[in-house]
């Protein structure tokens, strides 16, 4: 037995969103083709035309808030106000913007000088014509004479041939005029095998000598350790005096030169050697190596300014040249026979060998070889003393060549 069954025909309906994209098949008709003709296609270029935007008007300009200023931030004003942070103020912020007002900010301090005083007071400070020109060149000299230095201790050694021409007094004052301005250390040694006298210029602190320096050498780790052993004089120079016994003294030679040296080197800026008349003495020889510039004292006579310039040229023979470009001359005008000779012409004959030449007047507080007063001095003598310091210190670097 057989069975016919009839289904109707699937018929597959495409969905709506597939019929949206579908392509429709259509016949290409040759008559729509035309082949006859160039196969080209003409574009039509756009003109240069540049797009522009409409005027709005301004821009506003975007502001960024300042940061707050130091002041702001930990002055007392802004604490007060509720601003910034509530920590201690640092030491910087003490600064003369903050603590002096405006119009005290861009005077001038008082004149110093007579009457430019005298009319700063009758003008209730509105007049203010400066310094007189006596100060002016006082504060100069100060200026030289306090200049830094960096790289260690500047020696310079005070040397002649003949004894009596003022050595240890020019070294004397030398030392005072530098102490009195720096406010740095500096030492005068009285390095002077055949007993030296520089202690005795002074009021002495102590019996200490060079000898007692070299002995306790190992143990002085400290500047009041061995300022036990120095005197210190009323311009803050310190002395370190030669051996009183002339035995002990002519065993002073270059190592014990050298010890001193060492020890001074820690704590001194300037260091004022006085040294003997003996140019061929070991500790002459470890003095030279040692100094940056070297003093030359001449006496004012025919002799004395003789025996100065033979000792330059020792200098310059036994491979110190250097030395003798950079030197300075003390002419002491207070030996005999200053004033039967032409110091004008001593003068023009160092100049043609040394740096520079300083004079140094006769004072009779001087002339008596006791303790120097420097401040009891006569102004004439303390000037030039303050004057060869400042020629001195104008010839040393302020940084050591290395």
């Amino acid at each position: 037995m057989t069975f016919t069954v009839s289904l109707p025909i699937q018929v597959h309906e495409t969905p709506d969103d597939e019929a949206a994209v579908s392509i429709t098949d259509v016949a290409i008709s040759p008559d729509y083709m035309d082949v006859s003709g160039p196969a080209t296609t003409t574009i039509t270029l756009i003109s240069d035309e540049v797009a522009v935007m409409p005027d709005t008007g301004p821009v506003p300009e975007v502001v960024i808030p300042a940061l707050p200023e130091p002041d702001d931030v930990y002055s007392r004003r802004g604490r007060q106000r509720g601003e910034g942070s509530t920590a201690p103020e640092p030491s910087t912020m003490l600064t003369a913007e903050r603590l002096i007002p405006k119009g005290k900010r861009g005077r001038k301090p008082a004149p110093e000088g007579f009457w430019q005083q005298v009319l700063y007071t009758i003008t209730v400070h509105l007049v203010n014509v400066g310094d007189s020109y006596a100060v002016r060149q006082r504060k100069s000299l100060d200026s030289r004479i306090s200049k830094h230095f960096e790289g260690g201790t500047r020696f310079v050694a005070v040397l002649t041939r003949k004894g009596g021409v003022g050595k240890t007094t020019i070294s004397a004052l030398l030392g005072m005029a530098m102490a009195d301005v720096r406010e740095d250390r500096v030492i005068a040694i009285d390095a002077n095998p055949d007993r030296g006298t520089l202690a005795e210029r002074i009021t002495r602190n102590t019996r200490a000598t060079v000898r007692d320096v070299i002995t306790r050498a190992r143990s002085v780790t400290t500047f009041n350790e061995f300022q036990t052993l120095i005197s210190r004089d009323e311009t803050r120079m310190d002395v370190l005096a030669s051996d009183a016994d002339p035995t002990i003294s002519e065993a002073f030679d270059k190592d014990d030169y050298n010890v001193v040296a060492d020890i001074a080197e820690r704590f001194y800026s300037v260091a004022v050697t006085d040294c003997g008349t003996g140019m061929l003495h070991s500790a002459m020889s470890a003095t030279l190596q040692r100094a940056d510039s070297v003093i030359v004292v001449s006496g004012g006579s025919v002799d004395e300014a003789r025996l100065a310039s033979e000792t330059l040229t020792w200098l310059e023979s036994n491979g110190y040249p250097e030395l003798v470009k950079n030197a300075v001359v003390a002419l002491n005008t207070a030996t005999h026979g200053t004033n039967l000779v032409k110091l004008e012409e001593i003068e023009a004959h160092f100049a043609s060998r040394v740096r520079a030449i300083a004079r140094m007047p006769y004072d009779p507080t001087l002339a008596t070889g006791s303790v120097i007063r420097y401040h009891q001095l006569k102004p004439n003598t303390r000037n030039a003393a303050r004057e060869l310091a400042a020629i001195v210190i104008d010839g040393l670097d302020v940084q050591r060549a290395s």
